[in-house]
């Protein structure tokens, strides 16, 4: 493993620590970012965040 690539892990590790703490516009910025072309891993991510963050939940939408 690279510097590089330690650095983006203990990062990313961070973000996740920290992410129900975090802006929602700084989330959506972070999770659009980190699954730029990466569409099959997007429900994943976001179920996985919304596991350990349970208030980063979305609001339903009025019908």
């Amino acid at each position: 493993m690279t510097e590089q690539q330690t650095f983006a892990l203990l990062l990313g590790e961070a973000a996740m620590a920290v992410w129900g703490d975090m802006p929602r516009d700084i989330q959506e910025a972070l999770f659009e970012t980190a699954m730029r072309e990466r569409e099959d891993l997007r429900h994943d991510l976001a179920c996985l965040l919304h596991d350990r963050h349970p208030r980063t939940q979305h609001p339903t939408k009025p019908v």
